[in-house]
């Protein structure tokens, strides 16, 4: 199964976050021969705001505009990739969400600035964040900071559950991409023999999986402690291969404060120091296993 990767959508609000989002975008776009959305969302003011402030709307649209179509000219000539743009105007994840919808997005790649500051933010999150929760096609979210062209390492946590197996399609479509290694990795929480010979038989079938169809991989289980969060040990995995993407599912899991997002995910898109590819499980019936899901 080849993975379509004809539009992508950049959402972008000329930070230094969006703006490494933008070239990582443009290079994977030139690998597939895809094509580029650039969005940018203008928030709309509220009643209080419209009323004590100047309304320059049109004008700040207009300059919006020229600015994005710049960027299209000279990442389209650079790296040879079709370039649209557009301006929105609402809540940003809302608007990133129905766009992509609208004009049928494979891929949204997107900065993000990381843990929310606050606890009103903390539980409600980041637009990056709430972007992933909503959308209907993967994310690759990107903190930022410089990451180089290409992938040599891909992370691929696993666990119990079936619909974490989603991401090995992707997986091996992105490394056959760059020519990259898959990790697999499995955290075990408790030291019970029957969950560690599950884990061990199902990375071990991935493994198996991924080498068959061709591509490089390598398997490992990893001893977790229950006061750590199980991102953590998968960053401290990233680190051991200086990895440069990470791929999680954002499936829901029971007492979770945010909807169809897990804590783990949720800890990995808003902590990680690499891009991390977020895949939304096809399926909506979960099994409750042993570990906590990816």
């Amino acid at each position: 199964m080849s993975i379509t990767i004809s539009k992508i959508l950049v959402p972008i609000g000329f930070s230094d976050q969006s703006m490494v989002a933008l070239g990582q975008a443009f290079n994977l776009a030139k690998i597939k021969k895809g094509k580029i959305l650039l969005l940018s969302v203008i928030e709309e003011q509220n009643m209080m705001q419209s009323l004590f402030l100047d309304d320059n709307s049109h004008e700040l649209q207009k300059k919006v505009n020229e600015k994005l179509l710049e960027i299209a000219e000279e990442y389209g000539s650079k790296y040879s990739v079709h370039v649209d743009t557009m301006v929105a105007k609402g809540k940003v994840y809302n608007q990133v969400n129905e766009v992509a919808k609208m004009v049928g997005a494979n891929l949204i790649v997107m900065g993000t600035n990381g843990k929310p500051k606050g606890s009103v933010m903390k539980f409600i999150g980041s637009n990056a964040e709430r972007v992933v929760r909503l959308a209907h096609c993967p994310v690759i979210t990107i903190k930022g900071q410089n990451h180089r062209d290409g992938c040599d390492n891909i992370i691929l946590p696993l666990d119990l559950e079936k619909q974490t197996k989603e991401k090995v399609t992707y997986a091996l479509e992105y490394a056959r991409y760059w020519d990259a290694t898959i990790r697999i990795v499995s955290v075990i929480l408790r030291d019970n023999k029957e969950v560690r010979e599950k884990l061990t038989k199902n990375i071990n079938q991935v493994e198996k999986f991924i080498t068959d169809a061709g591509v490089k991989c390598t398997s490992e289980l990893v001893e977790g402690e229950k006061k750590r969060n199980l991102g953590d040990f998968v960053f401290a995995y990233e680190k051991k291969f200086d990895a440069d993407l990470i791929m999680i599912m954002t499936k829901k899991e029971e007492l979770t404060l945010s909807d169809n997002i897990s804590v783990t995910a949720r800890y990995i898109i808003n902590n990680s120091a690499i891009p991390v590819m977020s895949i939304r499980p096809k399926e909506q019936e979960y099994i409750t296993g042993p570990t906590t899901a990816f």
